[in-house]
């Protein structure tokens, strides 16, 4: 059986919506992306040892994967590059249209029954890379074995949340917390 992880980042108010660049995801009109972005020297190599090393799959809600796949295909040469096209991509869509990413599968019709199956199945680390909508159903089928969530040191106010309103109370244990030399503060939860 495989473990599912929620790879975030997240500001202190909770907001992971587009932390690269504005144009990231602008829905719901918001204007504030790009809030990671004086961060990111000190944080990717962080990623890239802790959570890309070894062997993983990744589950995308079709939103994120366009994203990814718009970049890092054409993306120069690098350790995580070379990672993302190469892990086997599972996207939720009902989207008709081809994923052009190697390495990609459509998830259609139940989403939840199939990512339940999948779970079942052998293989490495199931990890959800952004995909706020899909996270917040993966919460309500209690589908998350893991949240591993890098908090930045700003506040937004507006956005898409990691836990939304309506999300099931559910207990989770600190397995490590490290702070970053640039004030971001690195956790990983397991189900308690």
């Amino acid at each position: 059986m495989r473990r599912l992880a929620v790879l975030a980042f997240v500001t202190l108010d909770g907001v992971m919506q587009s932390p690269s660049a504005a144009e990231e995801d602008p829905s719901g009109g918001f204007d504030r992306g790009g809030w990671a972005v004086p961060y990111w020297d000190g944080v990717m190599p962080h990623v890239e040892q802790t959570a890309m090393a070894a062997p993983y799959d990744i589950l995308f809600g079709r939103k994120t994967y366009d994203i990814f796949a718009a970049h890092w295909p054409n993306a120069p040469r690098s350790t995580a590059a070379d990672r993302l096209s190469g892990a086997r991509k599972y996207v939720v869509t009902g989207s008709p249209e081809t994923l052009h990413w190697d390495n990609s599968e459509a998830v259609h019709g139940d989403a939840v029954a199939a990512i339940r199956a999948l779970k079942q199945t052998d293989g490495p680390l199931l990890q959800v890379h952004g995909s706020a909508t899909l996270i917040q159903t993966l919460q309500a089928y209690d589908l998350i074995d893991d949240f591993r969530l890098w908090t930045f040191p700003v506040v937004v106010g507006a956005g898409k949340r990691l836990f939304g309103p309506d999300c099931t109370p559910r207990a989770y244990a600190l397995r490590r917390a490290q702070a970053l030399v640039n004030g971001v503060m690195q956790q990983e939860f397991v189900r308690a």
